[in-house]
């Protein structure tokens, strides 16, 4: 593996890396959420590609945004007053989300209503949401090869949101990015996301199962597919212990080049832009923007706006770049 010490000697690879994580990012999640229309089942069973219809960005990226930019102002320096205060300016002022996810639509409310992190995250229904897993990439660029400072920073970008299983889903996503950034195998990649899970979680349990599942099957994706569709689904498919094992899973069976992974989890169905924005997070980290198809980094690369009404237009090179340059 690389170093951080190389990453921040070489800005040209830090940079490819991090644009690499943030595109991958938002590829993932556009690709993951139009491969589950029901139009583009229709026409194509199976998405490969974009087609000819503008691209969009829901709440996956732009609250990946929303904690790149965080991590930004603060210079990487991230406490629980720098998330409240971001929180307060960039989301809770907006009277509706049109792609807002469940868990942190909660933790806006609750924050108007005088509760603050972890109560915030703790005191809601929707604590267990894969919306901060989806979210957290952004600390896994700025702590590259640093698993325990990832887990830490992203414990306080979580927990305004989040709650146990909802923060462990996020130490889990970070530390993985942060495996990637320093070239990690995806077995090394996979066991710096278990390393930070805790052993008596569901999260535990699921991701476990989800690549004894794929052990079993020799890694071969048609004979995982469905029975990793059938241990792993949740009531509902915003759940941490559902989607992030998932995204792992497919990270197993098809870590060594991102546009096949992430067509393979872009097409994993249930909460397939967070899957989709989980693998390409770490897949672009660890191979870099230049490994992306271009046409996928320009179809993407501005976000619309669809969930947080700052992030429409924001330019993702022009993010991963700032990140880049806070690599601890």
């Amino acid at each position: 593996m690389k170093t951080a010490e190389i990453l921040k000697s070489d800005f040209n690879l830090a940079r490819d890396k991090a644009v690499g994580c943030i595109c991958g990012l938002a590829i993932g999640d556009s690709f993951g959420d139009a491969s589950r229309m029901q139009s583009n089942r229709e026409n194509y069973g199976i998405t490969t590609d974009f087609n000819k219809g503008a691209a969009w960005s829901t709440d996956d990226t732009e609250f990946a945004l929303l904690t790149a930019k965080t991590l930004i102002e603060c210079e990487g320096k991230l406490t629980t007053q720098h998330v409240i205060d971001a929180w307060l300016k960039d989301v809770a002022v907006q009277d509706e989300f049109k792609r807002g996810g469940a868990s942190e639509v909660a933790a806006a409310q609750n924050l108007l209503r005088g509760i603050m992190p972890p109560e915030s995250g703790k005191f809601s229904t929707f604590h267990l949401s894969d919306g901060s897993a989806m979210r957290i990439a952004p600390v896994g660029i700025i702590c590259a090869g640093n698993i325990a400072l990832a887990a830490e920073i992203a414990k306080i970008d979580a927990e305004i949101s989040h709650y146990s299983d909802g923060i462990s889903g996020a130490q889990a996503v970070a530390a993985a990015v942060a495996v990637a950034m320093v070239d990690g195998s995806i077995d090394e990649i996979i066991d710096a996301a278990i390393s930070v899970m805790p052993k008596d979680s569901w999260l535990y349990a699921n991701m476990i199962h989800a690549l004894k599942i794929v052990e079993d099957a020799n890694g071969s994706i048609i004979d995982a597919w469905m029975p990793l569709h059938d241990a792993l689904k949740a009531s509902t498919w915003a759940t941490t212990a559902e989607a992030i094992p998932a995204a792992f899973a497919c990270l197993k069976m098809m870590g060594d080049d991102f546009k096949k992974g992430v067509i393979l989890a872009g097409n994993f169905a249930r909460d397939a832009d967070t899957i989709g924005a989980v693998v390409g997070a770490i897949l672009g980290a660890k191979y870099g923007v230049g490994a992306i198809p271009p046409h996928w980094v320009e179809k993407t690369r501005y976000p619309s706006g669809t969930c947080l009404n700052f992030t429409k237009g924001v330019d993702l090179v022009d993010i991963g770049e700032k990140l880049a340059k806070l690599i601890k």
